[in-house]
């Protein structure tokens, strides 16, 4: 069941959510640095947010079974679209009521699956880097070969309102039929921004414009706009897919709101009629994502990890969340002591951060989409790309004995 919004609450937390907005207004930085009060928090960790990118497995899998590399795009494109209401709503938007998320520790991992009519999705997730924080993800279905990576992260600021810029990239590898080479795909993040603010209402809106950008020669440019912009509708959308370098030419435009439904159609949104619909897009059921039970989990993954603080914060026992929540960070500050005065650092499970050579994709795509080489590696603690030997090695582990897995929970995370 939803808590209530501040606005439907009295005595404490009305006067904590005051307090807490007088708090980021007068702040000036990074607002991703400050501890966000119990009350305020969400029991899920950012590492499970890269499950978002694939809800819809035949969707995502989809552009593989196209030979014509337009139509490819335009299902890349589509998928794209797909994913946002996932990310970016689907916690807060019946409720208004967007929460934080915790903020994941260096190491924290998030592994699950799909099985449905795609077949099998895989999905991994870790939390690269703390300082500054970021969250590498790979997903890949496994009978079509489509494999997204990439990583992300937020600088967020105070105007008005919270703003989001988010920094990073995603990767999208595509077999093409009959082809040797796979098509990829360089895709850039929105930025956003937190509505509702002022009436303990919060959710999120979309702003500014992403990009798609293809190896054969297609990009797709997303202009997002909320509330009172062209629609006079929240979440509203705008985009076209064009030969790279000719944005006049448009081959497919799409319109509506990514929370709720959308039109394709060929050709420039000037001629739009039913003769040129393409599709109409509403959203499909999800498919369920296939956890391994908590104790069955490695302890570093993140709903075993934050499992005490996500059943405090269920109970409203904010004083329990703010003990159970110290633990992991006090653990994490020591291991990091530890790791300096050692001379040594974390190693990553499955993603490495490249820093020997240039990357083949953000060298060819990056100009096309204002990305340059190393990808804001300075913003998110390198250039993180999946390992594939470090995640064979990672499934040819044996599982931890009990006693390991205790000792490990204890060393890191204070447990």
């Amino acid at each position: 069941m939803e808590s209530a919004t501040p606005t439907q609450q009295t005595g404490g937390v009305g006067a904590s959510w005051a307090a807490f907005l007088k708090s980021i207004a007068s702040f000036n930085g990074d607002l991703s640095s400050l501890t966000a009060p119990p009350f305020i928090l969400s029991s899920t960790s950012l590492t499970e947010f890269s499950t978002y990118w694939c809800e819809h497995p035949s969707v995502f899998a989809a552009p593989a079974k196209e030979p014509d590399a337009a139509k490819r795009a335009l299902l890349v494109l589509k998928w794209f679209l797909t994913t946002l209401k996932q990310q970016y709503a689907s916690r807060s938007e019946q409720y208004g009521n967007e929460k934080k998320p915790l903020n994941p520790f260096l190491g924290e991992l998030f592994l699950g699956k799909w099985e449905d009519t795609a077949g099998t999705t895989e999905l991994i997730s870790e939390q690269v880097s703390h300082h500054p924080p970021a969250t590498a993800y790979h997903i890949t279905n496994i009978p079509s070969g489509v494999r997204l990576e990439g990583y992300n992260a937020q600088k967020a600021s105070f105007s008005k309102t919270i703003n989001i810029k988010q920094i990073g990239h995603a990767v999208l590898t595509v077999p093409v039929p009959s082809a040797t080479e796979p098509d990829t795909f360089l895709i850039t993040l929105p930025s956003l921004h937190i509505e509702g603010l002022i009436f303990g209402s919060p959710y999120i809106e979309l702003d500014g414009s992403s990009f798609i950008t293809s190896s054969t020669g297609f990009t797709a440019k997303i202009d997002y706009s909320g509330k009172g912009w062209l629609s006079g509708k929240k979440n509203s959308f705008t985009a076209v897919l064009y030969p790279t370098g000719r944005e006049k030419d448009v081959l497919f435009n799409v319109s509506g709101q990514w929370t709720k439904s959308f039109e394709i159609h060929s050709g420039p949104a000037k001629y739009n009629s039913k003769d040129n619909l393409v599709e109409e897009w509403d959203p499909l059921p999800l498919s369920e994502l296939i956890v391994a039970p908590l104790e069955q989990q490695h302890p570093l993954e993140s709903r075993r990890a934050w499992s005490k603080v996500a059943a405090a914060i269920a109970k409203g026992d904010l004083d329990t969340v703010s003990v159970e929540k110290s633990k992991i960070e006090n653990a994490q500050r020591e291991m990091r002591a530890k790791e300096k005065a050692e001379g040594r650092t974390w190693q990553r499970r499955y993603f490495t951060a490249r820093s020997d050579a240039t990357d083949p994709v953000l060298a060819k795509l990056g100009p096309v989409v204002g990305l340059p080489e190393n990808g804001d590696a300075d913003k998110t603690g390198g250039l993180w790309r999946f390992d594939d030997a470090k995640s064979e090695a990672a499934r040819k582990e044996p599982p931890l004995s009990e006693e390991d897995a205790s000792k490990l929970a204890k060393e890191l995370l204070g447990q």
